[in-house]
């Protein structure tokens, strides 16, 4: 169940950009309140943001490439796992090491697409977490998730591309 985002929030992030397009496009990043017990309890908050900020930057380069206009998105990241440990569960498990300790990662993402009159013109769900650890190559805290967000975004590209 994705959690109504209230832009006061502490951790909602709302970011803006320019698209090589005539019309800028809102895009809002929120969390599934799953997911946000999780930043706060588990990964930190600041994590979230960083994970906002992946996500709205591949959906600008994505509509940006494809010659999409739209409005306003609302995307909720829904859960995302990380490839190495956040700095507060460092803090938290001191037998976790940031070079050494790797793990699965990928993220889950759903979004609405909304013209300029307010009418819904795309929904897309999109996940994708890697299977095998031996395929996990980066070095990153969220490689996984990044590329999750980047394929989140070609989708919802398309999607858009195809209205």
């Amino acid at each position: 169940m994705t959690k109504t985002i209230a832009f006061a929030s502490a951790i909602t992030a709302m970011l803006v950009f320019a698209p090589a397009t005539a019309q800028a496009t809102a895009i809002t990043v929120g969390y599934s309140d799953a997911f946000e017990e999780k930043l706060s309890d588990e990964f930190g908050e600041r994590e979230g943001e960083r994970l906002a900020e992946y996500v709205t930057d591949r959906l600008e380069n994505a509509f940006a490439k494809e010659g999409v206009e739209v409005d306003r998105v609302d995307v909720t990241i829904n859960d995302a796992k990380p490839n190495r440990p956040t700095q507060q569960q460092l803090s938290a498990e001191p037998s976790l090491d940031f070079a050494r300790s790797i793990s699965i990662g990928g993220a889950d993402f759903s979004a609405i697409a909304y013209d300029a009159s307010g009418a819904v013109i795309a929904e897309v769900e999109y996940d994708w977490f890697e299977n095998d650890i031996r395929e996990v190559i980066g070095n990153g805290t969220w490689t996984d998730a990044r590329r999750a967000s980047r394929q989140f975004a070609r989708r919802m590209a398309r999607s858009l591309e195809a209205q």
